[in-house]
């Protein structure tokens, strides 16, 4: 039998539905191959992921992080092993409108894009992936990389063309 990856999507900025009505299927998509590509797949499990605003990412930032401002994903890993028969609860993964959206619009990414980046960069954090030293960093950037790939989205990491004038 092959292992399932539930995950709850709860919208709770009414901006993510007008600006991006399938952000949850964008989400589920983005979550589910992270999942699956991570190695970290062999037991069924569970998530949830927050489409919040900014509000709620510097507040949440502010009480766990000790940094008093928005930023555009936060990642609670459950800590939890599955009892037999059970899912394995991995966390939360909560992401901020506003600052997801200046962030796409600065990089002249698409807002999809960039929340789906940002949707496996979270998952990636659940299932134990991290980027607090250069070696942790490039080897959970190259796995983003393939990841997007396969949603066929482009290196978020590569530098962008030069605008040539006219």
């Amino acid at each position: 039998m092959t292992a399932r990856l539930t995950i709850d999507i709860i919208t709770e900025s009414p901006h993510w539905r007008s600006a991006l009505p399938d952000a949850p299927e964008l989400a589920q998509r983005a979550a589910e191959t992270a999942w699956r590509r991570s190695g970290n797949n062999r037991s069924n499990a569970e998530l949830s992921c927050v489409l919040g605003n900014d509000a709620l990412l510097q507040s949440l930032n502010d009480q766990y992080r000790n940094r008093n401002r928005p930023t555009n994903v936060l990642s609670f890993p459950a800590d939890d092993e599955a009892l037999p028969g059970m899912p394995r609860l991995l966390g939360d993964v909560v992401l901020a409108f506003e600052t997801i959206q200046q962030e796409a619009a600065a990089q002249d990414k698409s807002l999809a894009a960039h929340f789906q980046h940002l949707c496996v960069h979270g998952t990636l954090h659940l299932l134990g992936y991290d980027h607090e030293d250069e070696t942790e960093a490039a080897a959970m950037e190259a796995l983003e990389i393939g990841i997007l790939s396969a949603l066929g989205i482009d290196n978020p990491y590569a530098t962008a063309p030069m605008k040539r004038s006219a």
